[in-house]
């Protein structure tokens, strides 16, 4: 956890947040999204044509159903980085997770392609997530949207993250990301949740400018 932030950890999750903070989260929500779409364009079409180009028959972005606040599904968008039947190849994975807990990494992971390699390395994949924040699903910052069979493991303790809307980017992404194991992402979801603010906010989305030029957590 990074001690910069002030975080501490110890009482349960806030079920009401501030609404003039709220209100002012989605405000930074709705124009950080739409100002990164616009500005972002060329670089959208730039990652387009060289997914494209490196699987012709498959497609540009991947849709993934995810499980937001209050356990409520939705679409997430990504840029391809893995090959088309990547999911289907799971189940011969599985017991080769780098991570502990209810997810699933694998830093040489067979799946990813070429390019996938680069822009997972510099999380550009996750760009397309600015239309899931302009839409409502998604905040600039929160916790990582889970994976319905993740959730299925979950303990009552972890659905506790499921509480407030999911992020782009969190105290998970820029604390370790992959290097923290799924026991410590809860953990500073929880302490995110108790604790977060408009500043807090800010003060998350520049960290994560390092994530983009490169972590060498992220894979």
């Amino acid at each position: 956890m990074d001690p910069s932030l002030g975080y501490k950890s110890g009482a349960l999750i806030r079920q009401d947040a501030d609404k003039t903070y709220l209100f002012m989260k989605r405000m930074l929500d709705f124009l950080g999204s739409f100002i990164g779409l616009i500005l972002l364009l060329p670089l959208f079409i730039l990652l387009a044509v060289l997914v494209k180009i490196e699987a012709p028959k498959g497609s540009v972005f991947f849709r993934q159903v995810r499980v937001g606040q209050h356990g409520k599904e939705f679409y997430m968008y990504k840029f391809r980085s893995m090959v088309e039947n990547a999911e289907d190849m799971l189940d011969q994975l599985i017991d080769q997770n780098e991570v502990n807990g209810n997810m699933f990494k694998m830093k040489n992971d067979p799946r990813i392609t070429r390019i996938g390699k680069f822009i997972r390395k510099t999380s550009l994949d996750e760009l397309p997530q600015l239309w899931n924040v302009f839409k409502g699903d998604m905040s600039l910052v929160g916790p990582r949207p889970a994976l319905p069979r993740e959730v299925q493991n979950y303990t009552s303790y972890d659905r506790q993250r499921l509480q407030i809307m999911p992020g782009c980017t969190g105290l998970w992404q820029v604390s370790g990301r992959n290097s923290v194991g799924f026991e410590e992402m809860v953990e500073l979801d929880l302490t995110y949740a108790r604790e977060r603010n408009l500043l807090v906010d800010i003060k998350i989305i520049f960290k994560t400018f390092k994530v983009l030029l490169g972590s060498k957590d992220a894979f």
